[in-house]
């Protein structure tokens, strides 16, 4: 039977070592690798993974996402913390203080849209994220 770690395991094989697979471009083409004890045993990648803290609810991470799988770059984290650690995401300076976006859309109440809108906009940081939304008012005909 194939568990759910054993789908993890192997799916971490694929996208690092199989070039047809369609993730290999975001980590084997960029040189990202699985450690030899890991590759060739998932019996070394489960017991590691049960010594540190791995449950169903939980994903793979890697500490530095540009280095590879092993035991001193990965821990598991929930699937939340796992969208906070992508190379995708979008840090803001504003008034000396660096966050996600996401982080200033939850703490401002913008949504992340509206503050992606207004930067391509060309508006500054700060008044991107500190100027409140302006309504219309809807004139309605009677």
């Amino acid at each position: 039977m194939r568990t759910r770690l054993y789908v993890i395991w192997d799916n971490m094989k694929q996208r690092c070592c199989n070039p047809h697979k369609s993730q290999y471009k975001n980590y084997g083409a960029r040189g990202i690798t699985v450690c030899d004890e890991w590759r060739k045993s998932f019996h070394s990648f489960r017991d590691w993974a049960m010594e540190n803290g791995y449950t169903d609810n939980l994903t793979i991470d890697r500490l530095d996402p540009n280095s590879n799988y092993c035991p001193e770059n990965c821990r598991w984290i929930t699937n939340k913390e796992q969208q906070r650690n992508k190379r995708n995401n979008v840090y803001l300076t504003c008034n000396g203080v660096t966050q996600l976006m996401q982080d200033w859309a939850d703490q401002t109440g913008l949504s992340p849209s509206r503050i992606n809108l207004r930067i391509k906009a060309g508006w500054s940081v700060e008044r991107t994220l500190t100027e409140p939304i302006h309504v219309s008012m809807v004139r309605h005909s009677k």
